[in-house]
This record gives C-alpha cells, structure tokens and sequence, in this order.
C-alpha cells in the first residue's frame, strides 16, 4: 500500500472517529453519564469496521479529562458564555480544540474543516460559521507557526 492511500485511509477512519466522538461527546455532555458506558453503548450500536477505534477511545475520555485546560483555550473567542453554546456546537468546538492542542502531526486546516463539516451535519443552521471563526482563533494561538497570520480571523472556510 502506498504512502498516500495509507495516509487517505487512516484520515477516513479518523473522520468516522470524530462523527462518532461527536456524538458520544454530546450525550455526555448533556446526560453526564458514565464515559466507559457510552463507549459500549457505542461500540455495541455502531458500526467500528471503518472507524480508527483508538482516537475514538482518545477523543471520548481525554476531552473530559483536560476539559478544564480545553475550554479555556477557546472560550475567550466565543461570544457569549460557554454554557450558551449549542450543545453540539460544544461538542465540536472541545473536540477540535484538543486535537490543535495535542495532534501537531495533524494540519490545523483539516482539524478545523472535520469541526465545519461535523457542524454542517448536526448543529443548527450556519452554526459551523461560528464555530470556524473562533476555530481560526484558536489555530492562530495554538498553530502560530502554522497559521498564516493575518488581520481580522476570517476563518477558514469560504462559501
């Protein structure tokens, strides 16, 4: 297997992982119940055959675990207080924000667009603007070497 397929199918894989941590995320956030049983409700509704089972294991209990350290590394670009948030749009925001702080290996660009396409699918309508502009905030802090930086921070998707 080449490099390039290697690379394109552990990126599809990780991309199952987040949709799927997204979602497990959520219904703890607003559940609160027991992380290790979500993963098993999880790993016993869905499909794993296509999903890297170990970011998903990551995503879903080290988020909670640094939640403190997470949050305070976005929520001065949010504009209004944390607990307003959607809880889907949360979920996401926590979700990329970990990885810009722990998975350097990962460019900033494709962390920020699997939060934008996450939101397309299961925030509220236009939510993933909102979640891309502070998004680019955050990778212009995190990712200062990476990031081109500019005046203003407007995001990295374009309609």
């Amino acid at each position: 297997m080449s490099a390039s397929k290697h690379s394109n199918g552990r990126a599809a894989l990780r991309t199952r992982a987040r949709r799927l941590a997204t979602q497990a995320l959520y219904q703890w956030d607003l559940s609160g119940s027991n992380l290790s049983q979500i993963e098993v409700q999880f790993h016993e509704d869905e499909d794993f055959s296509k999903v890297d089972r170990d970011y998903f294991h990551e995503l879903l209990h080290e988020i909670p675990s640094r939640l403190d350290e997470v949050e305070q590394a976005f929520t001065a670009y949010l504009d209004r207080p944390l607990k307003e948030i959607d809880p889907v749009e949360r979920a996401v925001l926590r979700m990329a924000t970990y990885e810009l702080m722990t998975h350097i290996e990962i460019p900033y660009k494709v962390i920020i667009n699997e939060a934008v396409n996450l939101t397309k699918k299961f925030g509220a309508e236009q939510a993933h603007r909102y979640v891309n502009g502070v998004l680019d905030q955050v990778a212009r802090k995190l990712r200062a070497v990476e990031h081109p930086q500019g005046k203003g921070g407007s995001g990295l998707w374009k309609q």
